[in-house]
């Protein structure tokens, strides 16, 4: 009998994955060893649980899903990560493959899909979804005189939104106004940004955008 594709799921939103999980649990050559709802976590029940393929969401408090696949991987190189996420900006499908994760899927992808990338990742093999397949397509078509390298690079550019509101002063329910977001959203984001840029605080965080010239919108004033 053929081993079973051994799978750690990680989303912090424990709905979706059980939904994930009996989708996978009704696939006779794939078992779920282990779940997580942060970063740490995920990183913990890799090490304990030893999968073949780790299914990772992007945005999850604490440590988010980019820095936890790189931490998956530099301890264990020859596991596979497949992120599942709802976020399809370039910025975060780059520096998803520059933390090493071998496929990326959105997360209205259907069961079939699913199944198909978590079998392809576990050979070793790249998968992307249709939708992030044709965005990538299109950036590398793009002529390269019109590619410029974005500050901050490890930052998706709704990070990069959220820190140059920061950079202005806004706090987290301005920017949360602004940006159309929920306040939980943005401390997520704030949480994501201070982690990327390594540094301790927000105010540190600010120092550095508005040294890369971060921060010229300016503040709202209530009235």
């Amino acid at each position: 009998m053929t081993t079973p594709i051994r799978v750690v799921l990680a989303d912090d939103h424990r709905f979706f994955r059980d939904g994930v999980r009996l989708v996978l649990d009704a696939a006779p050559d794939i078992e779920v060893v282990g779940e997580a709802a942060t970063g740490e976590e995920a990183v913990a029940q890799t090490e304990a649980a030893q999968p073949d393929v780790v299914v990772m969401d992007v945005s999850m408090p604490g440590t988010n899903g980019i820095d936890a696949t790189r931490r998956i991987l530099h301890s264990l190189p020859s596991l596979q990560v497949l992120v599942l996420t709802m976020h399809e900006d370039d910025d975060l499908v780059f520096a998803a493959m520059r933390a090493g994760a071998r496929g990326y899927l959105l997360k209205n992808t259907s069961p079939d899909e699913l199944l198909r990338a978590v079998r392809a990742v576990s050979n070793g093999e790249a998968i992307f979804g249709p939708a992030i397949a044709r965005r990538m397509v299109e950036y590398f078509a793009r002529p390269r005189a019109l590619v410029t390298k974005p500050l901050f690079p490890d930052l998706t550019e709704r990070e990069r939104d959220v820190l140059d509101l920061i950079a202005a002063g806004h706090n987290n329910e301005l920017i949360a106004e602004q940006l159309v977001l929920s306040v939980k959203t943005v401390r997520n984001y704030v949480s994501n940004i201070m982690s990327k840029l390594q540094v301790p605080d927000r105010a540190q965080a600010i120092v550095r955008a508005r040294q890369a010239g971060f921060g010229e919108t300016k503040p709202e004033v209530s009235q």
